[in-house]
């Protein structure tokens, strides 16, 4: 088993701090060159990661834009804020903390009631739906 120790140049024990990766750095002449093409580099596949993002994030738009034109959905941001002005509009004069939106249909059960027997009376064959009717 052989170990070479270098000794430094006055002929002491070898210099701790260099074999340790520390203080000496040799200077690359072309360091600040290759450091400058890295970042640049590392930009530029920023940027084509973020131009990629935002084409799918567009293509994406697309798609629900057109699921919400097929189905009659609005777009999340306009229905909360049409929810809240709802909410704002009624309590402008009152010293109340303003009340819950009700949903529709939840308000008259007479209304609900009516509704029901006519969807229930359209499905009845005539016989039935003539003696219900009296």
């Amino acid at each position: 088993l052989s170990l070479s120790l270098s000794l430094s140049p006055s002929g002491g024990p070898p210099d701790v701090g260099k074999m340790l990766g520390g203080e000496e750095k040799e200077e690359d002449p072309d360091a600040a060159k290759k450091e400058e093409e890295r970042q640049e580099a590392l930009r530029q596949q920023e940027e084509e990661r973020k131009a990629k993002y935002a084409k799918m994030e567009a293509e994406r738009e697309t798609m629900r834009q057109g699921i919400r034109d097929k189905y009659g959905i609005k777009k999340r941001e306009v229905a909360e804020a049409e929810a809240a002005a709802a909410m704002e509009e009624p309590s402008e004069g009152s010293l109340t903390r303003p009340k819950k939106a009700v949903p529709a249909g939840c308000g008259d059960e007479e209304e609900e009631e009516e509704s029901i027997m006519d969807t229930v009376m359209k499905y009845l064959p005539g016989p039935l739906q003539d003696m219900l009717k009296k």
